[in-house]
């Protein structure tokens, strides 16, 4: 394993250095953007920077050029996230769209469409949605209810997703619906596209306790999609999610602050009952402990840039990091606000570290929801990547329609 870059990825990494110096403020420690994901306000400078990151040729750095994108390689794409995340700069609003949607679009959709779409969301005209968990299915896509129903030309759509993140900023998005409850779970479901202002269409935001509201619920009322905007093969819309899933697992960015640096610093500037906080043995066992889970996630990572750097497409072993750092981002936060008492209810302007980890008490728990559960990766690390037996799943081969609901 080789940690350094190649001449070229050096070359390129300073490209993208100078370019980000030039056009956005370096983050210092327990900075964050002045909007946060979820606030209002925030997608209009997420546009602009959007527009600015195309025009400077970094907004689809692995996308085809004949697509808007640049044509690059998924190592540049590491490389400038990687740059990108010491600056002070919008995230969250078109990560599922470049990352996961419009992937999507080029695997399946007609080359009509791919002209259509794919440069107007790099552009940052157009965002993106995706539209897979439900009420009863959570983690489980394959779970899903909603239904579409064939008439004439077009796909008549009714039920409910939820914890669909910016659907109430979206344009379009992505969704799998049941098609077939006669088959097996697995079988009986079609991926389509659709426009979020179609008729129909209703997104109710859901306020966090974190006081935002980046997730929504979104009803479904005989919504009508026509067959030209389906995605894949009908009965086949698992095979699309799983395209989905994976370049999931490539677009989730890094775990945002506070980590070690942010929490270490807390524990130098702090004064205890008993003295200094980073002189407390159990504050210096936390601190020993979360080193080694930071050093342990960056081993881990590099292990995915190599594979990445060798033209190899990264397993489910990118599971790993996802469960650990946000693990590791909710503990920290909770240890913060455990130290800081009642100094760090409080989200100020004179204050940032304090309200970075009070907001980060807060919103962490979700961390560990979206992209999937704990539950979810436990199970894809025991059986996928250590071999280990599979769940005894009973409903595997029995009708979608035949399966025990409760009600």
């Amino acid at each position: 394993m080789d940690f350094s870059d190649t001449r070229e990825e050096a070359e390129y990494r300073a490209h993208v250095r100078a370019w980000l110096d030039a056009n956005a403020e370096r983050r210092k420690p327990g900075q964050t953007f002045q909007v946060q994901y979820g606030q209002d306000g925030l997608v209009p400078l997420a546009k602009d920077w959007q527009a600015k990151k195309f025009a400077g040729g970094f907004a689809g750095i692995t996308l085809p050029r004949e697509y808007g994108g640049q044509g690059g390689n998924q190592m540049q794409q590491v490389i400038y996230n990687q740059e990108e995340a010491n600056y002070v700069t919008p995230r969250g609003v078109y990560e599922i769209g470049l990352g996961m949607c419009i992937p999507t679009m080029l695997a399946y959709a007609t080359e009509e469409q791919k002209q259509r779409y794919a440069p107007a969301a790099q552009k940052g005209e157009e965002i993106w949605c995706q539209l897979f968990s439900e009420p009863v299915a959570g983690s489980d896509v394959a779970g899903s209810k909603t239904r579409a129903v064939r008439d004439g030309d077009d796909w008549i759509i009714n039920g409910q997703k939820i914890w669909t993140s910016g659907a109430h900023f979206s344009d379009y998005g992505i969704i799998v619906l049941r098609t077939d409850p006669s088959v097996p779970k697995h079988k009986g479901m079609s991926f389509f596209f659709l426009d979020m202002k179609s008729p129909g269409v209703e997104v109710r935001r859901i306020k966090q306790i974190s006081g935002t509201s980046n997730f929504n619920e979104v009803f479904f009322t005989d919504v009508r999609v026509p067959d030209s905007q389906r995605l894949g093969k009908v009965g086949e819309g698992w095979r699309v999610a799983l395209t989905t899933l994976m370049n999931e697992r490539l677009a989730v960015g890094q775990t945002p602050p506070p980590d070690f640096n942010e929490i270490f610093a807390l524990a130098r500037s702090l004064d205890l009952e008993t003295g200094p906080a980073i002189r407390d043995a159990s504050v210096r066992e936390k601190l020993a402990d979360w080193y080694v889970e930071m050093k342990g996630l960056e081993l881990t990572q590099y292990r995915t840039i190599t594979a990445l750097s060798r033209g190899e497409t990264p397993g489910p072993e990118s599971s790993i990091t996802k469960i650990i750092s946000a693990n590791k981002r909710q503990d920290i936060a909770n240890f913060a606000m455990d130290l800081l008492e009642q100094g760090g209810v409080r989200l100020t302007d004179d204050q940032p570290m304090a309200g970075m980890f009070q907001e980060a008490m807060l919103s962490s728990p979700s961390s560990r929801i979206a992209g999937g559960t704990d539950e979810i990766l436990r199970n894809i690390i025991a059986e996928r990547v250590l071999g280990l037996p599979q769940d005894i799943r009973v409903d595997k081969d029995v009708p979608f329609d035949q399966l025990p609901t409760g009600r």
